[in-house]
């Protein structure tokens, strides 16, 4: 079953997020998987087991706490983020299967910029000379998958250093366009919307 593609534009965090669970509670087994790409406005998320200690100082920006994997991340205009929203069963998908999947999609994309990139099996992610680019956290409720990944294009990267991001205190982020590749964020998300098709099947 083919994948239904929305490009959502820039949105809040909770509303997407509510609208998500809602999707996910209301599927059945015939309802199409979806993949949603958007920006957020700034926002700090806490995963379910999240170390609140790992916010050092969230200033102006909001906090939420939500229902995926992971510890703390940011998300704000300039980062391309990918909401996944599969029949994890009916793609014979497990959990981890998926993680290697969104990672292998940013790898892809990457490499048609010209950038080496490589996942982390201690740390879920992309990673680019050890500089993390992209983040991942999964829900997966009645065998199908929210949440997603995100990928950093061209960003204002200063409210990393208000955490400890994913839980790492010290890691360096970096982003598409200090790497030398595109800041263009249509752009991007053009490409990173084919890699996902073509590595999950849509």
């Amino acid at each position: 079953m083919s994948i239904v593609v929305r490009r959502l534009g820039r949105v809040d965090y909770q509303p997407t997020l509510e609208a998500m669970v809602r999707f996910t509670e209301a599927r059945s087994a015939p309802t199409p998987d979806e993949i949603w790409l958007l920006e957020h406005e700034p926002v700090f998320t806490l995963g379910l087991n999240a170390d609140a200690r790992h916010v050092l100082d969230a200033g102006p920006i909001p906090v939420v706490h939500v229902d995926r994997g992971g510890q703390v991340t940011y998300h704000g205009p300039g980062q391309l983020v990918a909401y996944t929203l599969l029949d994890l069963q009916r793609r014979r998908l497990g959990v981890r299967a998926l993680v290697t999947a969104l990672e292998n999609a940013v790898i892809a994309t990457l490499a048609g910029y010209g950038i080496n990139a490589a996942a982390d099996p201690r740390a879920p992610g992309v990673y680019v000379a050890g500089a993390k680019i992209a983040s991942l956290g999964l829900r997966v409720r009645r065998n199908c998958s929210y949440h997603g990944l995100a990928l950093n294009v061209d960003m204002d990267l200063a409210p990393f250093s208000r955490i400890n991001p994913c839980g790492h205190p010290g890691i360096a982020m970096t982003d598409l366009a200090r790497l030398g590749g595109p800041g263009d964020i249509d752009l991007v998300t053009r490409d990173l919307e084919a890699q996902l098709l073509r590595i999950l099947g849509g």
